[in-house]
């Protein structure tokens, strides 16, 4: 709850309530660059909202001066990130990712057991003006965004799937599964009330990255175990 300066109390927005107090695990470090595992409920950059005003960057910064971002996880997905530390190191990551040369790996858990074992949603990708920061599906205004995925486990009530993107639009994920008709577990922005209410928390982390370091031209590759539960009753979120 928030008091207003007229004295009244309103929810606050989803996307401010309080965030993650966990530490970020940084599993490999250079002179160049990070490459870090994001908590669950934890900006990626500041927010706009003083109460989400704290951040994996701005927690990297005390540690590591000069860091800076070059892709983002949304906040209440977990997973791995490459932060540069040099100016260098910056551009030749952007460049990879600007060329599509780095291999990225996420784990999602599903509403209900897919058809088919694996596939590619090809759909285009628009910012939903109208119902911000939600994004829709529209071919006339869309940018092209196209997932892979791949069934991992199959459950009675949910699917674990692998799942690798070619392209990184904002929500791409959320939104290509919700139009498969198989919402994340836990989505509080695209997934039907059962699927919300079928985890307590958005049930999608970023877990492999492999691509060539932009300076010293290494082959770096990195793996986050998943951190939502796979195999007992599908919890129910809290009220």
């Amino acid at each position: 709850m928030q008091t207003s300066p007229e004295g009244e109390t309103h929810e606050l927005p989803p996307y401010i309530v309080p965030h993650s107090q966990e530490p970020i695990r940084i599993l490999y470090e250079d002179t160049h660059l990070l490459i870090v595992d994001k908590p669950h409920l934890l900006l990626s950059v500041p927010g706009r909202h003083p109460i989400n005003f704290d951040s994996l960057m701005l927690r990297l910064e005390t540690h590591y001066p000069g860091v800076t971002a070059v892709h983002r996880l949304d906040l209440d997905t977990s997973g791995l990130l490459i932060v540069p530390r040099t100016r260098e190191a910056l551009a030749g990551v952007a460049r990879h990712f600007q060329a599509r040369n780095i291999a990225k790996e996420y784990r999602a858990l599903v509403w209900g057991s897919l058809e088919n074992s694996s596939g590619t949603i090809d759909l285009p990708i628009a910012r939903d003006w109208d119902n911000r920061p939600k994004q829709k599906i529209c071919a006339e205004t869309g940018k092209s965004s196209i997932t892979h995925y791949e069934i991992i486990e199959r459950r009675a009530d949910a699917t674990l799937l692998r799942l690798t993107p070619e392209t990184g639009r904002s929500h791409q994920l959320r939104i290509h599964l919700r139009e498969l008709g198989h919402p994340i577990l836990g989505c509080d922005m695209y997934a039907h009330p059962q699927a919300l209410a079928a985890a307590p928390r958005l049930c999608l982390h970023a877990s492999r990255l492999a691509f060539r370091h932009p300076v010293t031209q290494s082959m770096l590759r990195a793996y986050s175990p998943v951190p939502f539960d796979l195999n007992g009753p599908l919890s129910q979120r809290p009220g």
